[in-house]
């Protein structure tokens, strides 16, 4: 039961990503051109989205078990540390110079864009590396 509703959700994520018009490059990059044809729509969905996110949040906190059954597994983690900038800084500069982040990527890809495959599988490539090199850490 929790993978079809894991599907559901994502397929309406997608769906919503679709009708936001996120998975255009070309709207998400108007969005970071600040001192050009400024695009404000991604601000909307991003809005929106905090929105939903934080009050999905509130009413998480406030249970141990999902509506499914599953038990509740939020982040734990308060700081911010030097893997999470240095993450969120390359994944700001893979997004601004692509136009799509891994989200509207897969949904994109699964439309048959052409850059869309490449981004995903530069994508890939770099969680394989990433494992990788943690592997090695540890």
């Amino acid at each position: 039961m929790l993978s079809i509703s894991a599907f559901f959700v994502g397929l309406l994520f997608g769906f919503g990503l679709i009708l936001s018009g996120m998975t255009d490059p070309a709207k998400v990059i108007g969005f970071l051109d600040l001192a050009g044809a400024w695009n404000p729509t991604l601000a909307f969905v991003m809005g929106g989205a905090i929105v939903v996110g934080s009050a999905g949040f509130a009413l998480a906190k406030k249970r141990q078990r999902s509506v499914l059954g599953a038990p509740m597994q939020l982040p734990k983690a308060t700081q911010l540390d030097k893997r999470l900038l240095l993450g969120s800084l390359a994944f700001g500069v893979g997004w601004g110079i692509a136009g799509f982040c891994p989200g509207p990527a897969i949904v994109s890809a699964a439309a048959g864009q052409p850059k869309a495959w490449l981004f995903v599988a530069a994508m890939l490539a770099g969680m394989a590396l990433y494992s990788f090199i943690e592997s090695r850490g540890k």
